[in-house]
């Protein structure tokens, strides 16, 4: 085991120690006598149903599309180490986006490379002409990583390359073609975003470099042409960008279209490390052109999908049926500052929950909501529903007696904010807390980990108190919550503001409660308990390196 576990092996029996005087107060008090809860590791930490490999490393979501009632994910895989090594492209795929099942390793390294990050489209049409026999090819598009080039030190190291599958994803051929966008002496040249664009009839591809955004188009997804670039001057820059997405979305209530870049960045985050940024503009087939109000922006402006430590690099679901018209969103759930540091041995690494995301306009500023998908709603079992809640000092509303915190949905509103703090915590009996803020004075919201349970893997993960404007101007706060053993997705005003967090407990949480300097009144609380059968899993050999 890791130096960073609090635990050492005695005659067989786990013995722990919690370092505060107070902690050791409280278990002694809750516990059984003579007996002492083992602190929690590895498998314990799992999640129950976001997405994580059987075993080893993990990171950003690929290739994403729905076929016939499947939603495919691939990721930035290594299946001989919990740490970032060679990368594959691994896959998993499910029929709600909730449930996942893990299938074989999708595409693996060669004499070109590592497979780094990249998109998938499903040729209806055949312009790739690689469909056969009535079969419609889905092509994935992916960055070629050399990584003798790289130790050499050439700009030229990364390439766009191509593979098709006739099975719908299960099976892939690499196209003898390749690459199909040479690198053209840039460094950092990377991760291809591929999407049909109906409004002038063309694939279109966003690469990221190191400071802006590519822009390339095709009519067969082999010959490309570069006809604009974006991003120099605008928008976070204190780091590298990556993982790209674009695509148009109609304004919600209007019959207006504006075009999304969704651009990843590290470090340059919101709150340090990993971040993902958001701009909204017009697309003309070749110029994308921001609002006036996203232009020439500081780091610390208000456009991220996510203003939490740990949601990274996430893009869309391609081929998603017109009926069904939502936009749906999926990231990797840590942080750059500490992936290969967290506490766990098996494996390394989540998926957030999936998302639908909606374009709004308030004003003259328009804005990415986000929410969890509808599917995760019929897994709601066990439920706890209090119309309102009186809080006078710290109250606790829920505990794990009646609903498990370690796979739960909460959500509430409070009406006619006073200028105050409201606080919003996680609770065990081994003194662990994580605590959740609005300072509705400031209008932020703060989140505090430092005494969430396993802390020091990494002195960035904890040191400083991670942070988020409030977007909405109502006088109503409205939250979810979705909890996942060790992870808590945030929600705030219809999902205007989010926060993504993970955390490393001894101890399963066991209360959830409120507090603030003033007596207030929660209204519409409502917990549910999610039910899930054990995610299921290929055979772990059919996942090793051939």
């Amino acid at each position: 085991m890791k130096k960073y576990l609090l635990s050492f092996i005695c005659f067989g029996i786990f013995i722990f120690s919690i370092l505060s005087c107070k902690n050791n107060e409280q278990e002694t008090n809750d516990s059984k006598e003579g007996q002492i809860a083992e602190v929690q590791t590895d498998e314990d930490f799992r999640p129950n149903f976001h997405f994580t490999p059987e075993k080893n490393w993990m990171n950003d979501p690929n290739g994403m599309f729905y076929l016939n009632g499947t939603y495919h994910l691939y990721f930035q895989y290594y299946p001989k180490d919990n740490v970032w090594g060679p990368m594959h492209w691994g896959h998993a795929t499910s029929k709600d986006m909730i449930t996942w099942e893990e299938q074989e390793i999708a595409l693996y390294p060669d004499e070109k490379g590592y497979i780094f990050s990249g998109s998938a489209v499903v040729d209806k049409k055949n312009t790739s002409g690689f469909g056969e026999e009535g079969k419609t090819p889905v092509v994935a598009i992916f960055t070629y990583h050399d990584p003798i080039g790289e130790e050499e030190e050439r700009e030229d190291y990364q390439s766009q390359a191509i593979a098709y599958s006739l099975d719908e994803g299960y099976s892939w051929i690499k196209y003898e073609g390749n690459p199909v966008i040479p690198n053209p002496g840039i460094k950092d040249f990377r991760d291809p975003k591929v999407t049909w664009d109906d409004i002038h009839k063309q694939w279109l591809m966003a690469l990221a470099t190191r400071e802006k955004t590519l822009f390339y188009t095709s009519q067969n997804l082999k010959e490309w042409t570069k006809v604009s670039e974006f991003g120099e001057g605008t928008g976070a820059h204190n780091g590298v960008w990556e993982c790209p997405d674009f695509f148009p979305m109609q304004v919600e209530g209007s019959d207006q279209t504006k075009w999304v870049l969704i651009q990843s960045l590290n470090p340059g985050g919101y709150n340090g490390g990993s971040g993902t940024q958001y701009f909204i503009g017009d697309f003309d087939g070749k110029t994308f052109t921001p609002e006036e109000n996203m232009k020439d922006l500081e780091e610390k402006h208000n456009f991220w999908i996510d203003f939490g430590r740990d949601n990274y690099a996430g893009v869309t679901w391609a081929n998603i049926p017109a009926e069904d018209g939502r936009k749906l969103f999926m990231g990797w759930m840590s942080n750059w500052l500490y992936a290969q540091e967290v506490p766990t041995e098996t494996w390394r690494s989540a998926m957030t929950v999936a998302r639908e995301l909606k374009l709004i306009k308030e004003g003259d500023r328009y804005l990415i909501t986000s929410r969890p998908v509808e599917e995760l709603d019929k897994y709601r079992a066990a439920e706890v529903i209090k119309k309102e809640v009186n809080i006078n000092g710290n109250t606790t509303v829920l505990n794990s007696e009646n609903i498990d915190l370690g796979k739960a949905e909460i959500s509430f509103t409070i009406n006619d904010l006073q200028e105050i703090t409201y606080n919003f915590r996680l609770s065990n009996k081994a003194g662990e807390e994580f605590i959740v803020s609005y300072d509705h004075a400031q209008k932020k919201f703060s989140v505090n980990r430092s005494h969430s349970g396993q802390t020091d893997f990494s002195d960035k993960f904890a040191s400083e108190i991670s942070t988020a404007p409030r977007i909405s101007d109502s006088e109503d706060l409205k939250a979810t919550f979705i909890l996942d053993k060790t992870s808590i997705e945030m929600f705030f005003d219809d999902g205007k503001t989010v926060m993504t967090e993970i955390f490393f407990p001894n101890q399963p949480w066991e209360a959830f409660s409120f507090s603030g300097l003033e007596d207030f009144t929660v209204k519409n609380f409502k917990a549910y308990e999610l039910k899930f059968n054990k995610q299921r899993k290929k055979d772990a050999e059919s996942k090793g390196e051939r």
